[in-house]
C-alpha cells in the first residue's frame, strides 16, 4: 500500500520557506538603505559644496 502524502504539511513548509525568504530580502533592503543613508551622512559633513547657499548673490 502506498503512503498517503500530507499536502497540508508540504504547503505549510512551502509557506514558511517563502516567508523566510521574504524576510531575508526585507532585511537586505533595509541594510542597503541604512548603508546608503550612512554614506550620505558621511558625504554631507558640511565641508565643500553647500547647495543651500547662493554664492552668486
Amino acid at each position: 500500500m502506498a503512503v498517503k502524502r500530507n499536502y497540508s504539511f508540504e504547503k505549510r513548509q512551502k509557506e514558511l520557506a517563502k516567508k523566510k525568504k521574504k524576510e531575508e530580502k526585507r532585511k537586505r533592503k533595509q541594510a542597503k538603505k541604512e548603508a546608503a543613508e550612512h554614506d550620505d551622512l558621511m558625504h554631507d559633513d558640511g565641508v565643500g559644496n553647500d547647495s543651500d547657499e547662493n554664492p552668486a548673490e
